[in-house]
């Protein structure tokens, strides 16, 4: 008897997992994620925006390793704000960060959703325990 109730169990798992396949391929599917997409091609294929974002990221890590070391100064700080200003405002960044804000909104609406019956937040520290909030 206890076999067939493991065999139970595998195919609840088996069947939950081919739902969340299906969820993915459906999210993946959504106008929101097609934008997503489309707007993160588009930063890949823009060669200024693809300069910016080596610029920024040259000038984020020198940041970092002067914030390290204790020779950051605010002068730094704002070296590093500039470099972001300019690279959030060119249009194709610009489109793709709003993709990508409207997406992490639509992915975190499908989160509540999936979590509500459950006693954790399924997107969140689900594995994590006791954490007082």
């Amino acid at each position: 008897m206890s076999i067939d109730a493991d065999a139970t169990t595998e195919e609840s798992g088996e069947s939950v997992e081919r739902l969340a396949t299906e969820l993915g391929e459906a999210i993946v599917e959504t106008p929101t994620y097609q934008r997503f997409e489309e707007a993160k091609e588009a930063v890949e294929n823009d060669e200024e925006a693809q300069e910016r974002i080596k610029e920024f990221e040259q000038i984020r890590q020198e940041f970092m390793l002067a914030r390290q070391t204790g020779e950051a100064t605010q002068e730094s700080v704002q070296k590093v704000q500039e470099a972001q200003q300019e690279l959030h405002a060119l249009p194709v960044m610009d489109e793709y960060l709003d993709a990508q804000d409207e997406l992490q909104s639509r992915l975190e609406t499908l989160n509540e959703a999936i979590s509500e019956p459950l006693a954790v937040d399924f997107g969140g520290e689900a594995g994590g325990c006791c954490e007082n909030e």
